[in-house]
């Protein structure tokens, strides 16, 4: 997908001839810090909290992150994010296979998306990031969120389109696609916002967007979203324009998540229109797809960084302005699950963690 923002990143600004460096957006890889069953985002001091998530960034995630005494730059000693400075948290939920014969889950396992350097990790697990300039709109004052920002994109108890925000959607990769990552504009229409309805040779590549827009004051809401909006228009990708309401831009965050289903790709699991994937809240269709954010960048990185975008700093390329640590060192980074239980990583289990059921 790089390649189809980086192209119309170059191509909005009349400057087809420079190099990927000059795109307007930061892109890095996460290793998995935990998956366990907290979210301190809408579930805080639960523990556990009603389903399985996937966390990368700063290991001082915990049950509750409450920002009046939490500051990830300062209590977290490692993360396992690629640079240095940033110690935020992202979490997704998983996803699980449910044998159509006998009931069962396993977590599906996660591969690593496409990378051109460094900056993207070979490992099983974790996420890639985006964080995004508007289009068209290098000129646009873009704000990086203070401290204690924490907003949502999605719904989980979606289950069909209807309400669903933009920017929430599957792809189904071809084989060739499992080095690369997949190409082609993010929830275009190669893409759907369910999941696939058909085995996918290369797995299947997750994406969520947040909105791009704020409103200047909040750093939460009770719903973790009506402080911030997308751009007008409907789009999930942002142009230069934010509604009156949320008239501060901010950099726009996004997710990849490579889930490699390849495992299950017989196509007994696989008729009539059936598929046999389910998120951990129980969501057998995706359009409850979702994810986490809490903003976590030390002192004023990651304004640097989006303030450099498209001079020294662009796509896998910051290391002028940000610090890139060891792959190991980001690999390496984990931490053990406060909600401690199988949550059917290799091993078959009879229920999703928590007794979810599937509806």
């Amino acid at each position: 997908m790089w390649q189809y923002l980086a192209a119309t990143a170059l191509l909005a600004e009349g400057a087809l001839g420079q190099s990927l460096g000059s795109a307007s957006f930061l892109r890095f890889g996460c290793s998995q810090l935990v998956v366990e069953r907290v979210d301190p985002l809408v579930a805080p001091g639960l523990n556990p909290s009603p389903h399985v998530h996937q966390v990368v960034g700063g290991n001082s995630f915990n049950v509750t992150m409450d920002p009046s005494t939490i500051d990830p730059p300062v209590q977290s000693t490692c993360t396992s994010c690629i640079y240095k400075e940033d110690t935020s948290n992202y979490w997704t939920a998983s996803m699980y296979f449910q044998s159509p014969e006998n009931g069962t889950f396993k977590r599906v396992p996660q591969m690593a998306n496409g990378r051109l350097n460094g900056t993207l990790l070979p490992q099983d697990g974790g996420l890639t990031i985006y964080y995004m300039l508007p289009f068209g709109g290098r000129n646009m004052k873009v704000t990086a969120f203070p401290v204690g920002f924490r907003m949502l994109a999605g719904n989980p108890m979606l289950r069909s389109k209807t309400g669903m925000a933009p920017g929430i959607c599957h792809r189904c990769l071809a084989k060739s696609d499992r080095t690369s990552g997949g190409a082609g504009a993010p929830c275009d229409r190669s893409d759907t916002a369910t999941f696939p309805t058909t085995p996918c040779p290369g797995g299947i590549r997750a994406t969520i967007i947040f909105p791009s827009c704020w409103d200047g004051k909040n750093v939460d809401s009770p719903d973790h979203q009506s402080h911030v909006a997308y751009a007008p228009g409907g789009m999930a990708l942002a142009g230069d324009r934010c509604p009156s309401t949320h008239p501060v831009r901010i950099p726009q965050v996004m997710y990849e998540i490579m889930f490699d289903t390849t495992e299950f790709n017989d196509a007994k699991y696989w008729k009539d229109g059936k598929q046999p994937l389910v998120y951990s809240f129980g969501d057998p269709t995706g359009y409850g797809a979702h994810g986490d954010y809490l903003f976590g960048w030390k002192d004023d990185a990651l304004q640097r960084a989006m303030d450099s975008m498209g001079k020294t700093c662009g796509s896998e390329y910051c290391d002028q302005v940000l610090t890139i640590q060891d792959g190991k060192d980001a690999i390496g980074c984990t931490k053990s699950q406060q909600a401690k239980e199988d949550v059917g990583s290799g091993e078959w289990i009879t229920e999703l963690p928590g007794g979810t059921q599937v509806a």
